[in-house]
C-alpha cells in the first residue's frame, strides 16, 4: 500500500457500480489499467472511457469538490491544444464496495513515457503544448497558494522533511546505491530555495508534466493526462517537464522554443527538484517505479 488507509477497488466492484449508476455502459468490458500512478485506480470501460477511483480515503464532500474542480479544468483544456487530453464524461457516486465519489472521462490512447530521452521532435511537441497552455486566458486567476507554482521558499519546510526522511532511508539501506546521496541533494536545494519569483505574471500551467502523465507515439507527443491541476502559476512550473522528460540537449530545444531567462529556467529545475523529493522517499518502498522516475531527474 502506498498510502495510509489506502482504498482498494476491483473489477467486479467497478462493474457493479457501472451497472447500477450507468446501465447503458453495463455491457462494455471493464479492464484494470496497469499504472505507476499514485492517486487513482483506473479502469478502462469499453474502448473510449476511463473510470478513476481515488485511492486515498477522505470526506465525501471534499473528494466530490476536488473531482468537480478537476472536471472543470479538463473541460477548459479540452481542444485548446492539438494534443488530446481527457474530457469529463460523468460523475460516479459512492456505492457498494467503494465509499467515495469517482469519475469517468474519455480514454486517450498511447504509450506512457517511461523516462528521460524521448528526442528532439518530442521536445518541440512538448514546447508547443506548454506554449499553448500558457496562452490560455487566466480569467483573472492568480496562483492560489496551494501546491507548486508560487514562491519556492514557501516549500522549504516540506523539502527539509523530505530530505530528513530520505536520509533515514539512506541510512538503513532503503535507497538504491546508484541514487544521488542525500548530502548532495541538501546542497542542491540550498542553492535553489531562495530563487526569486521575479515579476513575470502568472500564466496557465498543466502543473504535473511527469512521464506517467505524458503519452508518446512514434517519438512524438500523442496526448497529455491528469489535467485536473490546470491553474495559473509561475511560468516556470511546466518547465519541470524539461527535467522529467528530456535529456540536456533536448532540453535546450525546449528552451529555444519557449524562451525565458536564466532565472525562469533555474526555477523550472527547482520545481522539478521539489516534486521529485516528495516522491523519492515516500514511494521508495511502496512504488519503486514512481520513485525511480523522480530519481532520474
Amino acid at each position: 500500500m502506498m498510502h495510509a488507509g489506502q482504498l482498494t477497488v476491483d473489477v467486479e466492484t467497478v462493474r457493479s457500480l457501472i451497472a447500477a449508476q450507468f446501465p447503458a455502459w453495463a455491457p462494455l468490458p471493464v479492464t484494470p489499467v496497469d499504472s505507476d500512478g499514485t492517486v487513482n485506480a483506473i479502469f478502462r470501460i469499453g474502448e473510449g472511457l476511463a473510470a478513476r477511483f481515488p485511492l486515498e480515503p477522505g470526506e465525501r464532500s471534499g473528494v466530490r469538490e476536488k473531482l468537480e474542480k478537476e472536471a472543470a479544468a479538463a473541460a477548459r483544456l479540452a481542444g485548446w491544444t492539438r494534443f488530446p487530453t481527457p474530457e469529463p464524461v460523468a460523475s460516479g457516486a459512492p456505492g457498494e464496495g467503494y465509499p467515495l465519489p469517482w469519475s469517468v472521462q474519455t480514454w486517450i490512447p498511447g504509450t506512457v513515457a517511461t523516462g528521460i530521452g524521448a528526442g528532439a521532435a518530442f521536445a518541440r511537441d512538448l514546447a508547443e503544448f506548454i506554449g499553448a497552455v500558457r496562452a490560455m486566458p487566466t480569467g483573472g486567476r492568480r496562483f492560489s497558494g496551494a501546491g507548486r507554482g508560487g514562491i519556492l521558499l514557501d516549500h522549504d519546510e516540506y523539502v527539509a522533511e523530505c530530505l530528513r526522511e530520505s536520509a533515514l532511508l539512506e541510512r538503513r539501506g532503503g535507497l538504491p546505491e546508484d541514487w544521488v546521496p542525500v548530502s548532495r541533494l541538501r546542497r542542491e536545494w540550498a542553492g535553489m530555495r531562495g530563487l526569486p519569483r521575479g515579476d513575470t505574471p502568472d500564466v496557465m500551467n498543466h502543473g504535473d508534466l511527469m512521464p506517467g502523465n505524458v503519452l508518446i507515439a512514434d517519438g512524438r507527443l500523442s496526448g497529455v493526462l491528469d489535467v485536473g491541476g490546470l491553474r495559473a502559476a509561475d511560468p516556470a512550473l511546466d518547465l519541470l517537464g524539461g527535467w522529467h522528460l528530456l535529456e540536456s540537449a533536448d532540453r535546450g530545444i525546449l528552451r529555444s522554443a519557449l524562451g525565458g531567462d536564466d532565472g525562469e529556467w533555474a526555477r523550472g529545475r527547482a520545481w522539478a527538484f521539489q516534486q521529485s523529493m516528495g516522491s523519492i522517499w515516500y514511494y521508495a518502498e511502496t512504488n519503486p517505479a514512481m520513485a525511480s522516475i523522480c530519481a532520474e531527474r
